[in-house]
Order: C-alpha cells, then sequence, then structure tokens
C-alpha cells in the first residue's frame, strides 16, 4: 500500500516529506500537512497517537486495532486535530457498504433468509476476518435482529458469520450473501488492483487538510 499510495501522491503534485517503518517522533513531522497510516495492528495505536499530539491530521487504513478507536477519537478531540479512518478507502467498497445497509434494512423484514459474509485476501494479509468485513457485519448487524458476527461460524438465528479465505495474489473480494430454502441473493465486491484503495486514502488526505474533528469515507465522499 505505501508504494501505491505513493505513486499516486507523486502522480498528483506532491510532495513526501517523510517515510517511515518505526513509530514518528517530532523531528518527522516539521514538515508534514498531513500524515497516512497504513502499518500493522499492534502499532497501528501508538503511531496514530504520535501523528496526533504533534497536531498532524492522520490518514489511516490499518485495520485489526479498533477496539481503541474510542481512545483515538477522544485524544482527538482534546488535541483539536483531524482523524480520518476507514476499514476500506475503495470508491467501489464505500458505495458496497451503502449497497449493503440498504439491502440489510430491506431484508430485515424476511426471517427466513440466512445472512453469511466471506471474504477473500491475500495470504500476508495479518488479520482475520477483514476490517471491511468487520465495518459489512457491524451495519448488518444494526438493521437485522442478529445479535453478533463470529469468523467461521455456522448460520443462526443470532450470529453472522464471517468465512475468511486467505489465497495468494487477489487484492480483495467480499460477499454479502442472504441465503433461504427457495433462493438465494448476493451482493458482490472484487477489486482488481491495490490502486483503488490507494486512490481512495489520497483523496482523504487532500480532502482533510484544513479540517478538525473525526472523520470517515462517507464525508469525503459526500454520501451522508
Amino acid at each position: 500500500m505505501g508504494k501505491a499510495i505513493e505513486e499516486i501522491l507523486i502522480e498528483r503534485g506532491h510532495l513526501i516529506v517523510g517515510r517511515l517503518n518505526r513509530k514518528p517522533e517530532p523531528e518527522d513531522m516539521k514538515e508534514a500537512e498531513v500524515a497516512i497510516e497504513f502499518s500493522k495492528p499492534e502499532v497501528a495505536f501508538e503511531n496514530i497517537s504520535a501523528l496526533i499530539n504533534h497536531g498532524v491530521p492522520v490518514i489511516s487504513g490499518t485495520t485489526g486495532w479498533i477496539s481503541k478507536i474510542d481512545e483515538i477519537i477522544k485524544l482527538n478531540t482534546d488535541k483539536d486535530s483531524a482523524f480520518l479512518y476507514a476499514s476500506n478507502f475503495s470508491l467501489g467498497v464505500n458505495l458496497f457498504f451503502e449497497l449493503n445497509e440498504y439491502l440489510s434494512r430491506l431484508m430485515s423484514n424476511y426471517p427466513e433468509y440466512n445472512i453469511e459474509l466471506k471474504e477473500i485476501h491475500h495470504t500476508k494479509k495479518l488479520d482475520k476476518p477483514s476490517g471491511t468485513a468487520i465495518t459489512l457485519a457491524q451495519k448488518i448487524i444494526e438493521n437485522t435482529g442478529l445479535q453478533e458476527w463470529e469468523s467461521d461460524h455456522k448460520s443462526n438465528n443470532d450470529i453472522l458469520p464471517i468465512y475468511s479465505v486467505r489465497t495468494d495474489n487477489v487484492p480483495g473480494t467480499h460477499t454479502v450473501a442472504y441465503r433461504s430454502n427457495i433462493d438465494d441473493i448476493e451482493i458482490i465486491h472484487t477489486a482488481h488492483s491495490r490502486k483503488g484503495f490507494a486512490l481512495g486514502a489520497v483523496l482523504a488526505a487532500e480532502w482533510i487538510i484544513g479540517k478538525k474533528g473525526c472523520f470517515s469515507m462517507k464525508d469525503v465522499l459526500g454520501l451522508k
């Protein structure tokens, strides 16, 4: 992702003032107007906290750490800075999120359909299920009678199962399925490259300049 983001930043005329594979230090941020953070779940919280503490707006696409996101939101508010998190920056995926939300509201009136999620990613993806799948699941749970999601759990009336597959050289596929004894209804998003994710992160970085608060890709894309 870092390489893909860098290519798009250069294409769009931006100056890259730092490339880090460690916790940001104050001297790293002197010239930075915004930071784009794609790292690992175990270090994302520390990286984002350091950037916010030094007043640098942060765009974060790292997944697998969001159990601590409320702490980041509070810190961002206390520091009067700017923070945007997305489990997926792709324009197509964010439209898919909207479609998923609409379909889940529609299908909530038809309990004869069992709901399941499946996500496929490359073998180097560290978190399972994907952050995108969790985002999809959360909206389904909000709009239906399901209580929670679980990985690789058999579908029933209370649990939304998320099935994860890891294979070589695939940017990502997400499927939401409603299954009954009579028929199935499915919506699918398939990424063909990482460029869409990288472009969305750069667009978010351009958008957040001069703003204060906590945001999502809905704000960037005007979907609210």
